[in-house]
C-alpha cells in the first residue's frame, strides 16, 4: 500500500492511498479517514460509495463527514468508482460508461470484463487490506453512497446481510433495470440477458428474496435525475409486504448535488453509528 498523502483532521487522519489490485488488473486509489480512537481501539468501519463521474476525492473534499465521524469514532472509507489507466477500457463521450462509471458490479463482456470487477474489489480485496492496515473492527461495517454508489451500497447490503449491519444511501439508483442512465451500460458490462441484470438491482433482489433490515434513503425533489433515472417510490413499492424497513426521506428544493449530500451527511453517521455499536 502507498501513502499519496496524509494530513491530520479533527484529532484523526485523512489518507489518501494507492495499491495494486489483483480484482481489477490495475493501481487503485481510495482514501481512509481514521478517527482519533483508533489510535488505541478498533473502530466500526463505514464504506461510502461514490456516483457517476466521481472518484475517492468528491466525498472526501465536499462530504463533510470528518468532525462527526471523528465525534463518533467511525473509520471512513472512500473507494474509487472505477479502475484506472492507459490500459482500462473507456468511452470518452459517454460519462455513464467506462472510467469513473464502475457501478459496483462484475462484468462478464468484453472489453470491460478484464478490469471491471468492482463488485469484488469492494467487497473482497479491499476489505482485506483496510482490515490489516487499519485499526479496523470488520464486525462492525457500514455502507452508503450517493447515486450510482447509493446503488452498489444497497445491492451490496442485500448480497451481504451477514457483513453489514446498517446500510443508507443520497438519491440511489434503486431500478438499474429501468434507469435511463443505467441501462446501456448494464448491457455493455453484463450482456443483453437482462436476467443477469437482477443481482445488481435493488428492486429486483428484493423481488427475488434478498432481504437486509432497514435502509435509510434521502432524495431531493429539486434532482433533476429524479423521475427518470432514481425513483425511491420503486424501491419503496418493492419492499411493501416484506420484513424490510425503508426509511425515505423527500427534501423540498434540494437537487443531486454535494450541497444536498453534506446537509444530511451528519444525519446518515448518526444512523450508522447507533446500529454500529
Amino acid at each position: 500500500m502507498n501513502i499519496l498523502s496524509q494530513n491530520t483532521a479533527f484529532g484523526g487522519m485523512q489518507g489518501v492511498f494507492s495499491h495494486q489490485s489483483q480484482a481489477t488488473g490495475t493501481e487503485m486509489t481510495f482514501a481512509v479517514f481514521v478517527p482519533p480512537q483508533a489510535i488505541t481501539e478498533k473502530r466500526p468501519v463505514l464504506w461510502y460509495l461514490s456516483g457517476l463521474t466521481c472518484s475517492h476525492a468528491n466525498v472526501m473534499e465536499k462530504g463533510e463527514y470528518r468532525r462527526l465521524a471523528a465525534e463518533l469514532g467511525l473509520i471512513v472509507v472512500c473507494p474509487d468508482t472505477s479502475p484506472r489507466g492507459n490500459d482500462v477500457p473507456d468511452e470518452l463521450t459517454n460519462w455513464k460508461m467506462g472510467k469513473g462509471a464502475g457501478m459496483y458490479l462484475n462484468a462478464t463482456e468484453k472489453p470491460w470484463a478484464e478490469h471491471f470487477q468492482m463488485y469484488s474489489y469492494i467487497t473482497e480485496e479491499l476489505p482485506d487490506l483496510i482490515a490489516e492496515q487499519f485499526r479496523a473492527d470488520m464486525d462492525r461495517q457500514g455502507i452508503f453512497g450517493h447515486s450510482m454508489g447509493g446503488h452498489g451500497a444497497m445491492t451490496i447490503a442485500l448480497k451481504n446481510p451477514q457483513r453489514f449491519k446498517s446500510c443508507s444511501a443520497f438519491a440511489p439508483i434503486v431500478n438499474p433495470l429501468t434507469a435511463d442512465w443505467t441501462q446501456d451500460a448494464f448491457e455493455k458490462y453484463l450482456g443483453a440477458d437482462r436476467t443477469k441484470w437482477r443481482e445488481y438491482d435493488a428492486c429486483a433482489l428484493v423481488e427475488d428474496g434478498a432481504r437486509f433490515p432497514e435502509f435509510l434513503i434521502d432524495q431531493g425533489k429539486a434532482d433533476s435525475f429524479l423521475e427518470t433515472g432514481l425513483a425511491p417510490w420503486k424501491f419503496e413499492e418493492a419492499v411493501k409486504g416484506t420484513d424490510i424497513s425503508l426509511t425515505l426521506r423527500m427534501h423540498e428544493r434540494y437537487d443531486h448535488s454535494y450541497y444536498f449530500i453534506s446537509t444530511f451527511m451528519d444525519d446518515h453517521l448518526k444512523w450508522h453509528a447507533a446500529r454500529l455499536g
